[in-house]
């Protein structure tokens, strides 16, 4: 199955965090947070201003980005967990 998002919504997947702290102590599954960073796998064209005319995107395809807690929404495609969000939900690219 594919999905390609509409309008200004970006499709990303998680980056796996460390199971490790600094100390060496291995955290189980039910410790660690969801991760807040991850990978735009595909995005939207773009949002249609007041004007008509369409504004493309800062993120794109590869980006790899930082996002809130508790953005976007989780959907599963091909057995994967993905989150698919708007672009105001994104809150910076790592480079």
């Amino acid at each position: 199955m594919k999905i390609k998002p509409l309008h200004d919504r970006v499709l990303v997947r998680r980056v796996e965090q460390e199971e490790k702290t600094a100390g060496g102590i291995i955290l189980p599954d039910t410790a660690q947070e969801k991760p807040q960073e991850g990978k735009v796998i595909a995005a939207g064209p773009g949002e249609r201003g007041d004007d008509g005319k369409l504004h493309a995107l800062d993120v794109k395809k590869g980006d790899r980005i930082l996002f809130g807690k508790w953005s976007g929404t989780e959907v599963k495609v091909d057995g994967e967990e993905l989150l698919i969000m708007k672009e105001s939900d994104v809150m910076g690219k790592i480079e």
